[in-house]
């Protein structure tokens, strides 16, 4: 009788084993679902991009207003995923999404400008603006030297610091969902914190005449062109919006990734509820903390020093008026925190996304695989190659530029599925529904739509090679779901 008993739980052992081998470990709470939204927004991006933000604009009150519109967006969209999310809480995200919604093609669209920049080239640019600002405090890892000359490139110090943080946290994300959560949660509880400290110590070092020079002026609200010798160009009505929109590019990319929990919601305990509410919370987090940031930026820095900071590091030209010459070292640091726990979410969240694609038959077969610690080890290999080469290309920062014209195509398009799916699907179980439905979905789509058509017109650099990036992945479809096809015909 005791010998059976052993038997049996050697058996049941071994069982627990190959399950885990083969599906997801629902380990996350909504503490580190929300973490995990936060964290993968917040980057580099808000430490910078507002300089050019401010150059396009030329006023404190459209500079605001400008990261006002993208949080508005990323919080519509977001209570619009709730519902998604609540559907199909299992690993994939919005490549699910997409497919239930629409059809096969559009979902590996996705999945495809996901793989081939949208994610891996995110990944690198943070990466080398973790190494970028290593630099600072460790001059040896410039991006200005060269590490090793190869005569078609040289590779610099930067690069290879970036390549190496990426393999750290894919090693790292490779160990289980639990190691990256508490990097992540621990982590993104640092950089919060010192972006808080930040704005707090700003907006108590703030200097009155700066803040009367960009509030209390006559050009508050006055949208124009800020060069940086200060001087200024008016614009005609259809440029000013597309001023706008120009402006809008680099704050969506320092707003984008909040949907990163969405991929891994196999992994996250209760999904129906907690998804959801880790998207709402996590982007309002973020979109409060981003408001007074630029905030704080407008009470310590002119418009003109803003739009004039070396090599827009507008952050670093602040963090000198707060802190004097401290500050640089201070940014840094926490530049370096941020990106690194930025890019543990990103990593982590990737991973799952192509491993959807492979379960689905349209990518590599062998990315479908969980290993022993029940995570997609290959996904997570193959995702840090990919990454690492952009690294060593130097072309990301322009190609993230690009593909900021279809990342807020598939958002309209996932956020249209809600209508599509209640009319194809109306059985369907809804624990929690869209907020503001259809109100806020409809605004979310028209400014949308507004955005890229602006974009299209204006800053036509912006959009089509994303869109031939996106584009090329039909070919591609084709060929594996005609292999596939094939296939099974033998079989």
């Amino acid at each position: 009788m005791i010998l059976r008993n052993k038997a049996a739980s050697s058996a049941d052992a071994e069982n627990n084993t190959a399950a885990n081998q083969t599906s997801f470990k629902p380990s996350l709470r909504l503490m580190d679902a929300t973490m995990l939204v936060a964290g993968s927004m917040i980057g580099s991006g808000i430490f910078i991009v507002s300089a050019d933000i401010s150059r396009q604009t030329g006023s404190a009150g459209w500079l605001l207003f400008v990261w006002f519109i993208t949080g508005f967006m990323t919080l519509t969209a977001a209570l619009s995923y709730g519902e998604l999310s609540a559907m199909f809480p299992k690993a994939g995200g919005q490549y699910i999404y997409l497919k239930e919604a629409y059809n096969p093609l559009i979902s590996f669209l996705y999945g495809w400008s996901f793989f081939t920049v949208i994610q891996t080239a995110t990944i690198a640019a943070v990466g080398v603006a973790f190494a970028k600002f290593t630099a600072y405090l460790i001059p040896a890892f410039s991006e200005d030297l060269v590490w090793l000359p190869l005569g078609f490139i040289n590779i610099s110090p930067a690069q290879v610091l970036s390549i190496a943080v990426i393999l750290l946290l894919t090693y790292i994300n490779t160990r289980g969902v639990d190691s990256g959560k508490w990097v992540q949660t621990i982590i993104t509880l640092a950089k919060i914190l010192s972006l808080a400290l930040l704005i707090i110590f700003g907006l108590w070092a703030l200097k009155s005449d700066v803040w009367q020079s960009n509030w209390l002026s006559g050009t508050t609200w006055k949208l124009q062109r800020l060069n940086i010798d200060g001087s200024m160009e008016s614009y005609t009505t259809m440029a000013a919006f597309g001023a706008i929109a120009a402006a809008m590019v680099g704050s969506i990319f320092s707003s984008d990734s909040w949907h990163s929990v969405a991929f891994i919601a196999g992994e996250v305990k209760n999904p129906q509820r907690n998804v959801g509410l880790s998207l709402a919370l996590g982007t309002l987090l973020v979109t409060f903390l981003y408001m007074l940031t630029n905030m704080m930026y407008t009470g310590v820095l002119t418009l003109p020093e803003m739009a004039a900071s070396e090599k827009d590091r507008v952050a670093v030209t602040a963090s000198h008026a707060i802190f004097g010459e401290a500050g640089t070292i201070i940014i840094a640091l926490m530049i370096m925190v941020s990106t690194f726990g930025c890019n543990n979410g990103l990593i982590m969240a990737g991973a799952r996304v192509y491993y959807s694609m492979a379960k689905e038959g349209v990518f590599f077969k062998k990315v479908g695989t969980l290993n022993n610690n029940a995570v997609p080890g290959i996904a997570l290999w193959l995702q840090a190659v990919i990454a690492s080469l952009w690294c060593l290309s130097g072309k990301y920062g322009d190609l993230l530029d690009m593909i900021s014209f279809v990342v807020v195509l598939f958002y309209m398009l996932t956020i249209a599925g809600i209508f599509i799916l209640r009319k194809k699907r109306p059985e369907q179980p809804r624990p929690y529904k869209a907020f503001g439905y259809p109100v806020l979905p409809i605004i979310y789509i028209l400014m949308g739509i507004s955005f890229c058509v602006l974009l299209i017109i204006y800053k036509p650099n912006y959009t089509w090679p994303g869109l031939i990036i996106t584009l090329l992945g039909i070919p591609v479809y084709y060929g594996i779901a005609g292999k596939n096809a094939s296939s099974k015909e033998s079989i």
